[in-house]
């Protein structure tokens, strides 16, 4: 596979993970996850030791399906009405590793979220380490970082 073609399946993964949490399709986007996931999204840019720093999320596989499976019944209140959003990922970059199994990959985002006629815009950092999986990839972590994470913000109900 050449390099170019690398960098356009994992564009396409990563607006593939964008679009399933901009529809709500949670179990379809847990299923892009690894057994060993980690999602974090830290309190202050420079963090980099979830288990040292306090964290606005921080979720193993276990915490997140717990996470969906609130969302998935209806008994989420903090997203009823649920959140409607519109995320766009620029500056892909993907780091090159010796290890063929894994890659680094960053991105910027900037979600857009409407809620109760209310819209709030969120802008950050993505940092992902993706495995192997037959012809694709699956998340094994995924950080985000919030330009904004050190002020006050408004709850997160729903995932970055």
């Amino acid at each position: 596979m050449t390099m170019m073609l690398g960098i356009e399946q994992v564009r396409q993964f990563l607006y593939r993970e964008a679009r399933l949490l901009d529809q709500s399709r949670y179990t379809e986007w847990m299923a892009l996850w690894a057994p060993e996931a980690e999602y974090w999204v830290p309190c202050n840019d420079g963090d980099n030791d979830p288990l040292k720093h306090i964290a606005i999320a921080y979720l193993d596989r276990k915490g997140l399906e717990g996470r969906i499976m609130r969302l998935n019944s209806g008994q989420a209140y903090a997203q009823d009405p649920p959140s409607r959003m519109s995320r766009i990922l620029a500056n892909i970059e993907i780091e090159d590793d010796a290890n063929p199994d894994t890659i680094a990959v960053y991105a910027n985002f900037n979600l857009t979220e409407l809620r109760r006629h209310e819209q709030h815009t969120f802008a950050g950092r993505y940092e992902y380490m993706l495995t192997a999986n037959d012809d694709s990839w699956l998340i094994a972590r995924k950080k985000a970082t919030l330009i904004n994470a050190d002020e006050p913000i408004a709850n997160l109900s729903f995932f970055l």
